[in-house]
């Protein structure tokens, strides 16, 4: 379900500031640490889905004033190819190279999150990321979970950032 307008209250913000601010977030960090200028905010047109095929999920828990869980989406050949800007070498196959630096990639995206759930963030603890890939699998966060998804794409590909909060 979408963030609650009580959860956007405490917050300060609306969906599409938010929104605009989580995208500006990602967008910085792929430039920094990816070296990928060109990631734009696709606006969904419909549900977006849970459900995955030949694809790189990784996750980084929130805990404290927020619950949560913030993951990226990301096709294989997309994960293949931000890992190897990344590293700066050719990297082939989905590998521990690719693990970790999508693992990495969600603990940046979560670290800027969580500054914008509380004041500077020091009351919401990060987990160490968690990275799951198959050819079909699908990822549910529970009952009772507001959430903010972001549909994003570079030249090659789309990919989907989410942050989940426990209601």
């Amino acid at each position: 379900m979408p963030l609650k307008p009580e959860t956007l209250s405490a917050l300060n913000t609306t969906e599409e500031r938010l929104t605009r601010v989580l995208t500006k977030d990602v967008q910085e960090i792929f430039s920094s640490m990816v070296g990928v200028e060109d990631i734009m905010y696709l606006p969904p047109q419909m549900d977006l889905t849970s459900h995955f095929k030949n694809c790189l999920t990784a996750m980084v828990g929130l805990a404290g004033s927020y619950s949560g869980l913030v993951s990226i989406h990301v096709p294989w050949p997309l994960a293949i190819s931000f890992t190897s800007l990344m590293l700066g070498m050719e990297v082939t196959e989905i590998d521990d190279d690719v693990n970790d630096a999508m693992g990495e990639i969600a603990n940046m995206i979560a670290g800027s999150f969580k500054q914008h759930l509380s004041k500077g963030g020091s009351d919401i603890q990060l987990s160490t990321p968690s990275v799951v890939n198959g050819s079909d699998y699908t990822v549910t966060s529970g009952s009772n979970i507001e959430n903010i998804t972001l549909k994003l794409a570079t030249d090659e590909e789309w990919f989907m950032v989410s942050l989940s909060l426990e209601d």
